[in-house]
């Protein structure tokens, strides 16, 4: 390693040390992936797909905390913020200007975890969706059997 110039000091003294892995916090909202236990990309905490797995995620690690990306907007968050009331999970909103990303919430410890598979799969999303449908039909397909021509 080179020995510090006065540029490096004074780069450092105006914008902070340099810390590793800089371009993957950016993208997870601050954390490094070795320490997320889930991953939630913007669309889907937006349509609230991927929550019961949020759910399951909480359950298992309560030590965690929830990391919410700041360019979300706050009525998209209120079911991800009360199941981490619900399971007593930090929650902190994380807003960087600077950069932007797809990520739009992260289940995450303070030190590493190494899961392999943080993300949801949309066909665990799709499953998860039709067994919501076959538990209770809607209102209108209730409405819609009633006026129902043989």
């Amino acid at each position: 390693m080179a020995p510090k110039d006065v540029d490096d000091y004074l780069t450092e003294g105006i914008y902070g040390a340099r810390r590793p892995k800089e371009e993957e916090r950016k993208q997870y909202l601050g954390t490094l992936r070795e320490r997320i236990v889930l991953a939630l990309t913007k669309g889907q905490v937006m349509s609230d797909k991927g929550l019961k797995k949020l759910e399951e995620a909480m359950k298992e690690n309560k030590d965690a905390q929830l990391l919410i990306n700041g360019h979300v907007s706050h009525r998209f968050l209120k079911e991800e913020k009360a199941l981490a009331e619900k399971y007593n999970i930090s929650y902190t909103t994380v807003t960087n200007e600077e950069e932007d990303t797809n990520i739009g919430a992260v289940l995450a410890y303070d030190y590493a975890v190494e899961k392999e598979n943080i993300f949801i799969e949309e066909e665990e999303i799709v499953k998860e969706k039709k067994e919501n449908e076959t538990a209770k039909p809607s209102f209108m397909k209730k409405i819609s059997r009633l006026f129902k021509t043989n």
